[in-house]
């Protein structure tokens, strides 16, 4: 039977027996801290960000050649192209999109319950969650964290994955402890400014913010309450939430992020086109002069002067004869332009994405051809929505919470199914004409649904039925005389 409960609590039990001392839990959320920071493992969720952004390790390219002594030497006076050609966004936001680039829909058979859903989760909160979608895809986590905001209504922040140090309290990471932020604030000390590392730390009881500084955790700001509220006499009360404010948007159950797969291509990529930029761009260097006769050279000299003059020095046997030759060295664009493609297509895989410009949606592609061209993008966006429904369970608590706090109702016990509409190419032609062979076999609901021009079923069958009444010539008629037999509004039928 283990000796706590908690696995962070065996933790500071551990790191007091290996210390010799009692070590406090300031003590042990610093030291965890300071080993996190500089972690392989951030370090990747940052590179994911920067690569986003456009920040790739090309940028900090620079030409060399060996020198006389055998080592690399930087030449300055080669072209240095450093271009970025950035295919890694580009999947990212392909994949972003394809699974929360369009809204999402509630379905409940509580009408007035998913109305207030949609209410509190609507257009805003979407854009909060894609971000939260792309920010998960470059770390492999991101997090959401639910406040009130000063107009007093539910809302959703985003942490990316950078910046929050979970302690989770299972190995199948679901349940938090406690969580560390870690940001920068730039600060004026008089006239200098000056970037100070703040840290809030998230425990049950409220959030407390420190300065981190040389490993040491300074208190900044006393413990807080999560949500503050008025009472009937206007007073704030502090008020912590039920649930760990910290909701975790998981790109797989590993956590890895998609820099992983993809970076060595993307840096290949990169490589390449600068490469080929820089031969074209050295039309001296695409003749190396051979001059005969005018003193021999060390290996180094020989290599640098290559790089840098584009021209040699042999000597003859004889050592008479002297003269200047050349030998032509030219540049095979299809050469480039084949190994591109390749790395091109590896990209595509590994990152299990799509090539929108794929010969299958040549001419007039069907549905199955489209349906291949997304089936990677299309596997992987269901591992994801996975893990979205399970952090949609931890969202729809606080939507719950928040609405019977503001009085608007009691839905605990109410179901809800989120639908993730996915934002994929179809054969509108060939998808309508099927919904047309379908009408009479199964539902007019179900019909609508599947429609390519419709994006609100129960909404798109309301307006049906109003369109129905307003054409329909006898309805009118019907209607008034049933009002006359019955002025009460009862059901002549039924009557006595």
């Amino acid at each position: 039977m283990p000796l706590f409960k908690k696995p962070i609590e065996q933790e500071f039990f551990n790191l007091r027996l290996r210390a010799g001392r009692p070590m406090t839990e300031l003590e042990f959320y610093a030291r965890e801290l300071t080993d996190w920071e500089t972690s392989p493992e951030r370090r990747e969720m940052i590179d994911g960000d920067r690569y986003y952004t456009g920040d790739h390790d090309i940028l900090k390219r620079q030409r060399t050649a060996i020198g006389p002594d055998g080592k690399l030497i930087v030449i300055e006076n080669l072209p240095n192209n450093r271009i970025v050609d950035n295919q890694y966004a580009k999947h990212v936001d392909q994949k972003a999109n394809y699974l929360l680039g369009q809204p999402i829909s509630f379905s409940c058979e509580n009408d007035d319950y998913a109305a207030e859903v949609k209410k509190v989760l609507g257009m805003r909160f979407m854009r909060t969650l894609k971000s939260a979608g792309v920010e998960c895809l470059n770390a492999g986590i991101s997090w959401l964290y639910p406040y009130y905001n000063k107009n007093g209504e539910l809302a959703f922040r985003v942490f990316p994955g950078y910046e929050i140090m979970p302690f989770w309290a299972d190995a199948a990471h679901t349940e938090l402890d406690s969580a560390l932020r870690l940001y920068p604030v730039e600060v004026y000390y008089g006239t200098e400014k000056k970037i100070v590392k703040k840290v809030d730390l998230f425990t049950p009881e409220g959030v407390t913010t420190y300065i981190f500084e040389n490993g040491v955790l300074t208190p900044d700001t006393e413990k807080q309450a999560y949500v503050k509220v008025k009472d009937s006499k206007g007073n704030e009360q502090p008020l912590n939430w039920e649930r760990f404010p910290l909701i975790p948007i998981k790109y797989n159950p590993k956590e890895v992020p998609l820099i992983r797969r993809g970076r060595s291509l993307q840096d290949a990529i990169n490589l390449l086109q600068s490469d080929f930029v820089n031969n074209m761009e050295e039309d001296v260097r695409n003749t190396v002069l051979v001059l005969k006769n005018y003193d021999g050279q060390d290996l180094g000299e020989f290599r640098r002067n290559l790089t840098t003059y584009g021209a040699i020095k042999v000597r003859t046997v004889e050592g008479t004869d002297g003269g200047v030759d050349s030998l032509e060295i030219s540049v095979n664009s299809e050469n480039y332009k084949t190994v591109l493609e390749l790395l091109k297509k590896a990209l595509i895989e590994n990152l299990r994405s799509y090539d929108a410009k794929d010969d299958r949606l040549s001419g007039t592609p069907n549905q199955m051809n489209i349906q291949s061209m997304y089936c990677d993008i299309d596997l992987d966006a269901n591992a994801m929505e996975t893990e979205l429904q399970a952090s949609f369970e931890e969202i729809l608590w606080f939507v719950n919470t928040y609405l019977a706090n503001t009085g608007k109702g009691s839905y605990e016990s109410e179901d809800i199914t989120v639908i993730f509409n996915r934002d994929i190419l179809i054969n509108e032609s060939e998808a309508i004409d099927n919904c047309s062979k379908s009408v009479g076999i199964i539902s007019d609901e179900t019909i609508v649904a599947m429609h390519p021009w419709v994006d609100d079923p129960a909404a798109e069958l309301e307006r049906l039925e109003k369109q129905k009444e307003e054409t329909d010539p006898y309805r009118a008629a019907f209607e008034q005389a049933r009002a006359l037999r019955n002025p009460e509004g009862g059901d002549p039928v039924n009557e006595e």
